[in-house]
């Protein structure tokens, strides 16, 4: 999978202002790798299913404390499609991407949550179960779920649009629960999977 040609493909489009009516707002995600537990190249990126009960490419909704919707913020990907990016950005970064055919295991899930909300703090959420397949025999040798959370300070009416705070706030939930992931020592421990010392680094939009 080449990344950097991912995160060029997947840049942030605009984002729209809050208006009196019901807006829709697009933006991208991103992975920003920082302290973290580098590993060996034992994994692959599968399917994530979206669980969540909502349109594939729905994030959540800014509501006023009082009145509708007035905007509604969409990914330009499936959310299914923005959390495999996620996982395999992460591996990259810690040096445990392998080749397709060179793997001993295959990352996959269920999306059960991912979304932003506005009702007085911006908030952003992400909880994933995560399975981890065999890759010759395609059993599952270890699961368990995963989340992250962020909010951050009220918002204030006419200070300007909340979309930006939403989108970094969910790309930051997303990222946490796929950090707890991959640097699990239990997750490590039981797939008998080594470490070195490899930097890497692959920031990208998702």
């Amino acid at each position: 999978m080449n990344l950097r040609c991912t995160s060029v493909i997947f840049a942030a489009t605009a984002i729209l202002g809050l208006s009196s009516c019901s807006n829709s707002s697009v933006v991208s995600l991103d992975y920003v790798p920082g302290r973290m537990v580098r590993g060996t190249p034992d994994f692959v990126v599968g399917e994530f299913k979206d669980k969540r009960g909502q349109q594939a490419q729905t994030l959540g909704h800014v509501r006023l404390p009082v009145g509708p919707t007035v905007d509604t913020v969409q990914t330009r990907l499936p959310v299914r499609d923005i959390v495999r990016n996620a996982f395999a950005h992460a591996l990259e970064a810690r040096g445990m991407l392998a080749p397709d055919k060179g793997a001993r295991f295959i990352i996959k899930g269920d999306i059960q949550d991912l979304r932003s909300q506005l009702l007085v703090h911006p908030y952003g959420y992400a909880r994933i179960r995560v399975n981890v397949l065999d890759a010759a025999t395609k059993a599952v040798v270890f699961t368990k779920v995963y989340d992250g959370e962020r909010q951050s300070s009220a918002y204030r009416p006419g200070s300007g649009s909340p979309v930006p705070v939403l989108r970094e706030l969910t790309s930051r939930a997303l990222q946490d629960a796929v950090d707890r992931a991959l640097d699990d020592p239990k997750m490590r421990e039981s797939l008998a999977t080594g470490s070195e010392a490899r930097p890497r680094y692959a920031p990208g939009m998702l």
